[in-house]
């Protein structure tokens, strides 16, 4: 465990535009290449409290959501996105939306 941050150095690397944006692959005579909206953190201590258990722990975590495909093919280039995923992250947003307008033009009233 003394060696965490190098470890954690070391996977970095694949972070960022490599985490975003899969490998390329060829089907029929077309390339896809996936892409992701992506966020990861981290996070680590040691010690505790006076009178409490001294430990170390960390941890880490992150999430990928799929956004859709870029199709290269001989016509040009063209993203067509995951409806699925477009669905699931608009239908909360419209809603949370929909709330905050619903107070603004009821706080407008007063």
């Amino acid at each position: 465990m003394p060696h965490i941050a190098l470890e954690l150095g070391k996977n970095s690397a694949s972070f960022g535009v490599k985490s975003a944006y899969g490998e390329t692959q060829e089907v029929d005579g077309a390339q896809f290449t996936p892409v992701a909206l992506t966020f990861s953190g981290f996070g680590g201590g040691s010690g505790g409290a006076e009178g409490a258990t001294e430990g170390e722990g960390g941890g880490g975590g992150g999430i990928a959501i799929p956004l859709g495909v870029y199709v290269r093919r001989e016509e040009g280039l063209r993203f067509e996105p995951n409806l699925v995923s477009l669905l699931a992250v608009a239908v909360p947003f419209v809603w949370v939306a929909g709330r905050a307008l619903a107070r603004i033009i009821r706080a407008l009233k007063k």
